[in-house]
């Protein structure tokens, strides 16, 4: 067997122990029975160590090094699975087999026990936990580089290319240029329709047309499926296997039907990856930056917009007579992009969302750079909720427990979302200049804008670089101005021009 087949073998191995990884997480995160999680925990400690011996046993590391020293010779795509694999190899390679199993055992337990601390208001349950997938995460980004600072390090994980230098320019201009605009916008007169936001919607009725969004997205069912869960997310192993999950507030319709949405993103993009690369380390989405691109794209630039509810608003109101007997287009469009200052992240609106995001960032920042403590991280949290939204939270379950992705190890991963929707506004500008986009979303017609994604976008899975995508499909680098002019033009027709 020659180097390359060697290569391509091991892959295939690694590739497979993932898949039962992401099934077992799919039914951690969906329909576990409590007292299963201390038996999976077992067995992912067994699975884990064996995945570990397949990406850093000196065999492995001996295959990837010497792949690397030939890359010039191999074509694009095993080039650029050849420095996937070497960048997941000087990772690893320097962890202790004994701290990786250890780490998968925490991460695992974590999840359970974040969802009781959020349940029940208990943060001191769950901040040891905290304090050391925290830990873990410093101490793993310092092994793959002991030079370098450690939060560039897990930015980078997220989005390749990213460090806290330029995600401090990027926040930076969002600071100087938006946060003055939103500020003038929530003291702008505003419809009041939080009575009809906080109605009572049956959940069962809210799952028939979260079901009813699948198709209007045009989800292949064949190849994926829809469920509920604390956190809405989305989970792929490859094109045929798409599932994503929604969240059901009986007095917060929107809570379901933007988290669907926001998934169906996600999930498109990962169905329309080509399936060339199944077998390979370029399936899946390029990274968390563009993915959120795709899923804050379908949540906010299609499914916040006057087209699409002129489309839907009437398959809603059949569902919901009583509540939506006085409901025009306009109500609606208003509705979902109403703008108020609130606690909770995933139920932000679109204009205040980026701010949620700032905080986060800043937390990180400062808690891998050593600056504060998981003792102090609840009133560093409610402080800057002050800050930035003017608001407290009333408690840590709205507070610092709201979010599921510290308790799954994934430090480094929030700033993607605020670089993410920046990317989709970039995207969209290009879009709009070879699509009629308002005119699909109104004829339901979305499997156009689908088709145009996926030619442009999703088929290369991971096998171009954030940046590469950007500029291939938009003609320039990153530029955060389309974000903030797409915001203000919006938010100003809605709520300045009057």
């Amino acid at each position: 067997m020659n180097l390359e087949q060697s290569f391509r073998e091991r892959v295939k191995k690694i590739k497979a122990y993932i898949y039962v990884l992401q099934v077992i997480g799919w039914d951690s995160n969906t329909e576990a029975p409590r007292n299963s999680f201390k038996r999976r925990g077992e067995v992912l400690s067994e699975i884990s160590k064996e995945l570990f011996m397949l990406q850093a046993s000196p065999e492995a590391v001996k295959s990837v090094n010497e792949m690397y020293d030939k890359i010039d010779t191999f074509d694009d795509h095993l080039q650029r699975e050849v420095k996937k694999a070497k960048k997941t190899v000087d990772k690893i390679v320097n962890i202790p087999q004994a701290e990786y199993i250890e780490y998968q055992k925490l991460i695992n337990d974590s999840q359970i026990i974040w969802e009781d601390a959020k349940k029940n208001n208990d943060y001191d349950s769950f901040k040891e936990n905290l304090r050391k997938i925290f830990a873990f995460n410093k101490k793993f980004a310092l092994y793959y580089d002991a030079n370098a600072n450690p939060y560039d390090t897990l930015l980078d994980d997220y989005e390749e290319g990213m460090s806290q230098k330029e995600y401090d320019i990027f926040f930076n201009t969002l600071k100087s240029d938006l946060v003055p605009f939103v500020k003038e916008v929530l003291k702008a007169d505003k419809k009041d329709y939080s009575k009809f936001l906080n109605d009572k919607f049956d959940v069962k009725k809210q799952e028939l047309f979260c079901d009813y969004l699948t198709d209007v997205l045009n989800f292949n069912r064949n190849s994926g499926l829809m469920k509920k869960s604390v956190h809405p997310f989305t989970w792929n192993t490859s094109p045929d296997d798409v599932r994503f999950t929604t969240k059901y507030l009986e007095n917060y319709v929107l809570s379901s039907i933007y988290a669907a949405i926001h998934e169906l993103g996600h999930a498109t993009y990962e169905q329309q990856i080509s399936t060339e690369f199944d077998d390979t380390l370029l399936n899946g989405g390029t990274s968390m930056g563009i993915h959120e691109s795709q899923s804050r794209f379908y949540e906010n630039i299609i499914g916040r917009s006057h087209e699409f509810w002129e489309a839907h608003l009437p398959k809603f109101k059949e569902l919901f007579p009583e509540q939506t007997k006085n409901m025009t287009v306009d109500d609606m469009f208003y509705a979902v992009n109403q703008v108020e200052a609130s606690m909770i992240r995933i139920e932000a609106d679109e204009l205040t969302y980026p701010l949620h995001i700032m905080l986060r960032y800043d937390i990180e920042r400062m808690m891998i750079n050593g600056e504060i403590t998981v003792d102090e991280l609840p009133k560093i949290w409610i402080d800057k909720m002050e800050e930035y939204l003017g608001i407290r939270p009333a408690n840590d379950s709205e507070g610092v427990l709201q979010d599921v992705h510290w308790s799954g190890g994934m430090i480094g991963y929030f700033p993607t979302y605020a670089l993410g929707t920046a990317y989709s506004a970039q995207i969209y500008n290009t879009m709009k200049k070879e699509l009629d986009v308002e005119r699909l979303i109104k004829e339901n017609k979305i499997s156009k804008i689908n088709e145009w994604l996926k030619d442009k976008l999703h088929k290369y899975g991971s096998s171009k670089t954030p940046k590469e995508l950007l500029l291939m499909i938009t003609n320039e680098d990153f530029n955060p101005k389309y974000y903030v002019e797409y915001l203000k033009e919006k938010y100003t027709r809605l709520y300045l021009s009057k």
